[in-house]
């Protein structure tokens, strides 16, 4: 993706939370130069902070993601069963924008559609070798309640509504009718190992530098962290 193209999909994002009154923390805001400032900080330990993806297919319009993440735990903290054990994010799913079918390796995560258009998300369970299964029917928890569909079924989520994906349910998503904001609160997130795409794809874009960043990504902090070091 270009930076200039993701310049614009950032500045439309920031503008998008706020028509839902949704107030991003400060850091949120503060150009590249400024969080640099912070980069000894668990702002980058912990992955906080923007991040836009094309899933490598070079078409955002198509398949992609908005996310910020507001708040991380640690691996570690699994590991020990205490401390900080989940994580928060918003996300933004343009109209027919897909992010693609994938599934978790630990984490648990709700998703809630925040607001706009209808959350469209397609389910499949996952056979004993981790693989999708293309007949089983898969259970899911919507609100507390069990909801049961059959192999590649779509859930609709009206805004308010949300559902809860346990590691191991294969899962892609879109919306429909109007963009939509969502939100994501789950165990704590690792994109770095914690993905897998059906068929393999890249989590992060590769980033083309044509102009200066508006706001730096979380997949620009590891060069960051490289350079402070």
């Amino acid at each position: 993706m270009k930076r200039s193209d993701i310049n614009a999909i950032l500045q439309w994002s920031d503008d998008f939370i706020r028509r839902f009154g949704f107030a991003l923390p400060p850091f949120a805001h503060l150009p590249p130069e400024e969080l640099r400032a912070h980069a000894g900080t668990e702002i980058f330990r912990r992955r906080l902070g923007w991040d836009v993806s094309d899933y490598g297919a070079g078409d955002f319009g198509a398949m992609g993601l908005t996310l910020f993440t507001l708040r991380n735990g640690r691996v570690e903290d699994l590991g020990a069963g205490r401390g900080m054990l989940y994580a928060e994010k918003l996300l933004i799913s343009r109209r027919d924008q897909l992010s693609p079918m994938h599934r978790h390796m630990l984490k648990a995560e709700d998703i809630i559609n925040r607001g706009g258009g209808m959350l469209v998300i397609e389910l499949f369970a996952a056979a004993p070798d981790g693989s999708r299964d293309p007949d089983a029917p898969v259970t899911v928890m919507c609100d507390g309640l069990p909801r049961t569909l059959p192999a590649g079924g779509k859930l609709t989520l009206a805004p308010g509504e949300s559902v809860t994906l346990m590691p191991g349910d294969w899962h892609a998503f879109w919306a429909e009718g109007a963009d939509c904001l969502i939100g994501e609160v789950s165990t704590v997130n690792d994109d770095e190992t914690d993905n897998r795409f059906d068929p393999p794809l890249p989590r992060f874009a590769d980033v083309t530098e044509d102009a200066a960043p508006w706001r730096l990504l979380v997949s620009d902090y590891p060069a960051i962290l490289k350079d402070e070091g």
